[in-house]
């Protein structure tokens, strides 16, 4: 996108220019004008396609010159950038058709959500308006991790979705391993120390790809090499995974922190995961009750039961009484089917595709995308289809 940036301060051009950079597309900075009065006594020859005007020394007497910078650039898209509220002024940027107005100093999350809906309402971008969903576990040994690596890959191949997992473990965080044997090149941590990059051309190339449309942004894996992460950076990086891919889910792991917190709280849905058991009911009630403290809305929440085994003792419905929730979804107990697959470090629908949890993550992507095939077809069928002979394609 042409980009013309009128501002006399020379920093906050050089601060537009990186954030503008690290975009996907990056702005083409097409031209610079010291102020207002420059930029409309000194058009340029070829019309950009954004003005970013800094109004912050604009004069009042200067105010009718909006007009006229609106008048030459009618195809532009603009964003008005001023320390202080001018009441005239903005009234003038409004009726000339300015409508991003930030403030200064310049936020860069503020300034990439103006650029995205400038992107969108132009058809140079395409927003996916990914959904994030967290899975955490109610217990140590619960199969978080297990459950969310192997649906992800479900979500893609049998879902036909893009997704992406990030490991929020912290340090020796492993989601990769359950269904990769790649060696990361890069890590979460790495991600947040340069999270100025952030766009969705440099997330991708930071993923671990277990198939097409399906990556892992795997935590750190040695504490020596890990860097502050902060919330903000999560949002960040949660903000550019939503515009590229359907499908964000978080393995969350067992902590709740700072990191872990803004990681739920940005969530559309958390999925608390644990065994039909005595100590993981009373895990689960103590994070549910931590979710009630924190203000998050009941219906985000939804319990799935792993390893589950019909004629127990405990029933479903009496975990839900317990916990005050309603479980959304069963994974059944089958151990040699898991355990093959987590030593091989290859998706489950890949080692054991007509096992018992093959079927329950097959249902799992139809609740999760409302898809619905011919029950002649099957979620599985599409994934290992038959040819004429009956031989797998």
């Amino acid at each position: 996108m042409r980009t013309l940036i009128i501002s006399r301060d020379s920093l906050l051009h050089a601060e537009i220019a990186a954030q503008g950079s690290a975009r996907l597309p990056a702005l083409q900075l097409t031209g610079s004008r010291q102020g207002l009065r420059d930029a409309v006594d000194r058009v340029l020859h070829e019309a950009p396609e954004l003005v970013i005007f800094d109004a912050s020394d604009v004069e009042p007497r200067e105010a009718e010159l909006v007009d006229r910078l609106a008048r030459h650039y009618p195809d532009a898209s603009f964003i008005l950038l001023t320390r202080e509220p001018q009441q005239e002024l903005l009234i003038r940027a409004m009726r000339a058709g300015m409508r991003e107005v930030l403030p200064l100093p310049l936020v860069h999350r503020a300034f990439h959500e103006a650029m995205d809906r400038i992107e969108i309402e132009a058809g140079i971008t395409r927003t996916r308006d990914g959904k994030v969903l967290a899975f955490i576990a109610c217990k140590g040994g619960s199969g978080a991790t297990f459950l969310s690596t192997n649906l992800g890959h479900a979500l893609a191949a049998l879902g036909e979705k893009k997704t992406l997992l990030i490991d929020l473990h912290g340090q020796f965080g492993d989601a990769a391993l359950y269904v990769s044997d790649q060696k990361p090149a890069m890590t979460l941590s790495d991600v947040c120390s340069q999270i100025e990059r952030m766009d969705g051309a440099f997330l991708e190339s930071c993923l671990v790809h277990v198939a097409p449309n399906y990556g892992i942004l795997p935590a750190a894996d040695d504490p020596n090499h890990t860097v502050e992460m902060k919330p903000e950076h999560i949002e960040t990086i949660l903000r550019v995974a939503r515009q590229h891919f359907d499908y964000i889910l978080l393995d969350v792991g067992r902590q709740i922190d700072a990191i872990s917190l803004r990681a739920l709280d940005t969530a559309d849905a958390i999925y608390p995961v644990l065994q039909l058991a005595l100590p993981d009911i009373r895990d689960g009630r103590r994070l549910l009750d931590i979710f009630r403290s924190l203000g998050y809305p009941s219906e985000r929440t939804r319990l799935i039961v792993n390893r589950y085994e019909k004629g127990g003792k405990l029933r479903l419905g009496d975990l839900e009484q317990a916990l005050g929730a309603p479980v959304l979804h069963t994974i059944p107990n089958d151990y040699i089917a898991a355990t093959d697959s987590v030593n091989q470090g290859v998706p489950v629908l890949e080692t054991a595709r007509h096992s018992a949890i093959a079927r329950s993550l097959s249902e799992l992507v139809e609740m999760l995308t409302d898809c619905r095939v011919p029950e002649s077809k099957g979620l599985l069928g599409r994934l290992f289809g038959r040819n004429s002979e009956g031989g797998l394609q």
